[in-house]
């Protein structure tokens, strides 16, 4: 059983930067296609950020402003997200890509203020 653990949010300015990490455990593979997701108050949970063997995408709302990557000798992924907006604010997600099939961890949440 996967166990994930994501670290890193906070509360930033607009235009400021954080970069956070999801730590797995138990039986991962390097392989592994994984993603960011998150989840803003009132709304259902949407991808933001994946990368799989083949590539890495992101949706168009935080294209050029995010970058997603992973070290795998830590079994580690992360999204370093600059020139926050207040609409990033959210609590972020990471899981399994395109099917989230781990349990979700308890997320991290990234608050954006004006």
């Amino acid at each position: 059983q996967v166990q994930l653990v994501e670290s890193g949010g906070g509360l930033v300015q607009a235009g400021g930067s954080l970069r956070l990490s999801c730590v797995a455990s138990g039986s991962t593979s390097s392989s592994n296609a994984m993603a960011w997701y998150r989840q803003a108050p009132g709304k259902q949970r949407t991808l933001v950020a994946f990368f799989s063997s083949r590539n890495t995408n992101y949706v168009d709302s935080v294209k050029g402003r995010f970058t997603i990557s992973r070290d795998n000798a830590k079994n580690t992924v992360y999204l370093q997200m600059n020139s926050l907006k207040p609409e990033d604010t959210a609590v972020y997600y990471c899981n399994r890509y395109p099917v989230p099939y781990w349990n979700w961890g308890q997320g991290t949440q990234v608050t954006v203020s004006s």
